[in-house]
């Protein structure tokens, strides 16, 4: 193993017992000790096969993980033994990785616009690879980082974005004159960088974005750089019933890296998925504080389904903590009940809140509930852990079956034949380790800039 990672930094458990399981465990603790704080349940293996996944469906690409999406120490250390870099976006997120051991070469300072602290920072701690896209920051980087190796980050949307000023990205027309910038302050640009973000869903924009970059590679290397490094990005599905598989998505990114960028070509190819490694992997549990009884006018409702009551739920956490993913456009997941409760009937009209009158979700049908009684939501693994606020405690766990594919995708378990065919038979367990375990391991180099 890498040591990033061993069994004290998770539970392991073993075939037949669920996430589900185990949720439904901490709840009963949670309950003796009269605790109400929200709590997450993170399956480490689910995540372990979105890894395999992503390298048997883009084997050029490697993975940097983006910790603003999730930094919780659980899943760095995961993704560090299986050999993913990071791409942060803050001197804390820097320090963070490195924290737990891992080394300059495998850390991209992604953010286009970085305080000088931050980039000084960066400097002492040996971090070169650097995102830009604009002259201002290239200036900045020129005084107080002369030895960063930088990516130019280009508009990959030619269509103009609703609000220019939250668009990140140079023009193409405005490439060239960055990179002759650059070459006049003696700043290395080494490649080019994109982030497709919700239109990466589209199959057709990442030939698009291939493509542009292409245009700009060529650009810097006429002007004398060593354009060596292509970052196409994230905007990976997170979820499955998401309308383009990850498969779909490949194969069109496959053929443009062919086609732009073959291999001989002297570029490599990474990328920044962040809601494809973890949102599948988090479930939440929230308690209810408090409720509200609202009378609601409903002429002609049927009187069996609804008693004209909407209730509003307060519940423990909120979009300043555990909810503040739907600041990010992300949707509440809907709620469901612990396999313990018992809710009376009918059902309402709900609503939830959060401790500080945040909305949290409207519209909701559920079963009376009490104060103290529990919900839980699933898909929970992206921007839920916000660094300004309290955090959710985190509860990391692993089956057997997972733990032994990372051992094995190391090459450090046994090589039987009857190992390998075990790790690719479906288990009853929460941690179902897909066809994408037979995948031969093949280990990415550990930095490559």
């Amino acid at each position: 193993m890498n040591g990033y990672l061993n069994e004290s930094n998770f539970l392991l458990v073993e075939e037949g017992f669920t996430t589900r399981d185990l949720l439904e465990n901490l709840l009963g603790e949670q309950c003796q000790e009269s605790q109400q704080q929200a709590f997450f349940v993170a399956d480490l293996g689910d995540i372990v096969k979105k890894h395999l996944r992503f390298l048997k469906a883009l084997p050029r690409v490697k993975p940097y993980f983006p910790v603003k999406c999730n930094g919780s120490e659980g899943v760095i250390r995961l993704l560090a033994e299986l050999g993913a870099g990071f791409a942060c976006a803050n001197k804390a997120e820097i320090s963070r990785v490195q924290g737990i051991g891992v080394p300059a070469d495998r850390i991209f300072f992604s953010s286009p616009c970085k305080q000088v602290a931050h980039i000084r920072h960066a400097a002492t701690r040996g971090v070169r690879l650097m995102a830009f896209d604009n002259e201002v920051e290239l200036s900045k980087v020129a005084r107080s980082h002369p030895r960063a190796r930088m990516l130019l980050g280009i508009s990959a949307d030619p269509i103009p974005a609703a609000q220019p000023s939250m668009a990140f990205g140079s023009t193409l027309q405005c490439c060239r004159q960055l990179l002759e910038t650059a070459k006049d302050q003696a700043v290395e640009v080494v490649g080019i960088s994109f982030h497709l973000g919700s239109r990466g869903l589209e199959p057709q924009a990442w030939p698009q974005a291939v493509a542009t970059a292409q245009l700009v590679c060529d650009m810097g290397t006429e002007l004398g750089h060593h354009m060596h490094l292509l970052d196409i990005g994230g905007g990976f599905p997170a979820t499955e019933d998401a309308r383009a598989p990850l498969e779909e998505i490949a194969a069109g990114i496959n053929s443009a890296l062919d086609l732009y960028f073959p291999e001989g070509s002297g570029v490599d190819i990474i990328a920044r998925p962040g809601r494809y490694y973890v949102t599948s992997a988090f479930t939440l549990a929230v308690s209810i504080t408090a409720l509200e009884e609202i009378p609601v006018e409903q002429p002609g409702s049927d009187e069996e389904e609804c008693d004209k009551k909407s209730l509003v739920y307060h519940l423990s956490d909120g979009i300043y903590g555990a909810f503040s993913c739907l600041l990010f456009d992300s949707p509440c997941p809907r709620p469901q009940l612990p396999k313990r409760a018992c809710p009376e009937q009918p059902w309402h009209s709900s609503s939830l809140r959060g401790p500080g009158e945040d909305g949290i979700a409207e519209g909701l049908r559920l079963p009376r509930l009490r104060v103290g009684d529990w919900l839980l939501f699933g898909d929970m693994g992206a921007y839920s852990l916000p660094a300004a606020a309290p955090r959710a405690r985190v509860t990391c766990a692993m089956s057997r079956l997972a733990w032994k594919a990372i051992q094995l995708f190391q090459g450090k378990a046994p090589q039987a034949e009857e190992d390998r065919e075990s790790l690719c038979t479906p288990l009853s367990c929460g941690w179902e380790m897909a066809e994408t375990l037979c995948v031969t391991p093949v280990f990415a180099p550990a930095g490559i800039i």
